[in-house]
């Protein structure tokens, strides 16, 4: 019986301790505790501070919104690629870009069957073109034969890139200082 008294009363004392520490915390601890004579005196209410939504210096203005009507534009990863004879030149699996971000050529998964034996190749941008593409089974028409793409060298990452493109109009990349 005698440790039953001991067990209730070290746990009052740990319950006891740990609301108080508890309650220390959720406290502002801006003042010092104040001394036993001034316990008696009315406590002063301070008005809270007024919240004022805090903004870094260079807070980013809203983004613009652009609504474009899904008969306006499409995708064009995967989509089918045909020369302009109708024969099947692959389909763009890539889209070039320079340091400026504009688009410079695609890459084409072009030649080889069910993807074995395919390689890509890279066309100037301007040498395709997208009249109709109003569904995805549309094709894009590159205005090269097949002949001219099939001797093209193969792309590869982290390589210079051959671009192939139609007569006279493709422009040399230059570094951008």
């Amino acid at each position: 019986m005698r440790t039953t008294g001991w067990l209730v009363l070290s746990v009052a004392i740990v319950a006891g301790l740990t609301v108080a520490v508890s309650r220390a915390a959720e406290e502002p601890s801006a003042a010092p505790p104040t001394p036993p004579s001034e316990a008696t005196a009315p406590a002063t209410v301070q008005p809270p501070a007024p919240t004022v939504p805090v903004t870094p210096k260079d807070a980013a203005p809203p983004p613009s919104v652009t609504i474009i009507g899904a008969s306006e534009a499409h995708g064009v990863l995967g989509r089918d690629v045909r020369s302009a004879a109708g024969e099947d030149m692959g389909r763009i699996v890539d889209v070039i870009v320079d340091r400026t971000g504009h688009v410079r050529a695609a890459a084409i998964d072009f030649g080889g069957f069910l993807g074995v034996g395919s390689r890509k190749i890279v066309v100037d941008w301007n040498a395709l073109r997208f009249g109709k593409i109003a569904n995805k089974k549309d094709s894009i028409t590159l205005e090269l034969t097949k002949a001219q793409v099939a001797a093209a060298p193969e792309y590869k990452e982290d390589t210079p890139i051959v671009v192939l493109g139609a007569s006279g109009s493709l422009q040399p990349l230059r570094a951008i200082q």
